[in-house]
């Protein structure tokens, strides 16, 4: 395995990520239309929507109570056990954004369900940042089988099997968590 490959390959990774964000944030304008013709009245959008749909309503927004009890669970933990590890806090307003019901298109209901979907989406990323930042302290060892959907910090991991650089490695990841904590204060 070639070491150099992977973090060349990782950096290409992380700058196609910033230029992708960069040409998404060109379309970001305020886009001219008249709202008023794009916005389906609640009634008429409550009246003409599936009923299949509302049916499930309750199961969906129940699951705003575990939700609310992992974000408790999580922010606590990160709380009580960064400061000891020295592990930096992620700072929870970068992964909860809520801001699309303040377009004026939608109706109260797609805004209450852009809220909920805001929150829940940046919930599952906060929390898996919580979880990286974790196991790159504890455990910083990729898998023996392809995973889907690693966080970002996997890549950087130590390769399966590879116990001759455990230590090594694991301390260098642990001081790198260590500086990014002494960078953000």
């Amino acid at each position: 395995m070639d070491t150099n490959k992977i973090n060349e390959l990782i950096d290409r990774l992380e700058e196609t990520e910033a230029q992708l964000y960069e040409e998404l944030g060109k379309g970001s304008e305020k886009i001219a239309c008249d709202f008023m013709k794009e916005k389906i009245p609640l009634w008429s959008y409550i009246r003409k929507g599936n009923k299949k749909y509302a049916l499930t309503a309750p199961v969906i927004y129940g699951m705003i109570v575990p939700a609310l009890f992992m974000d408790l669970c999580v922010t606590i933990y990160q709380a009580t056990c960064f400061p000891v590890y020295g592990i930096p806090k992620a700072r929870r307003g970068d992964y909860i954004v809520i801001d699309r019901h303040h377009l004026p298109y939608l109706n109260a209901l797609q805004k209450l369900n852009c809220i909920y979907c805001a929150y829940f989406n940046g919930l599952i990323a906060y929390v898996r940042e919580i979880a990286a930042r974790t196991e790159q302290f504890w455990c910083p060892i990729r898998h023996a089988r392809r995973v889907r959907g690693v966080h970002h910090r996997y890549w950087h991991f130590l390769r399966y099997g590879d116990g001759d650089h455990l230590k090594e490695r694991w301390m260098k990841l642990r001081a790198e968590l260590q500086k990014e904590a002494e960078h953000e204060s």
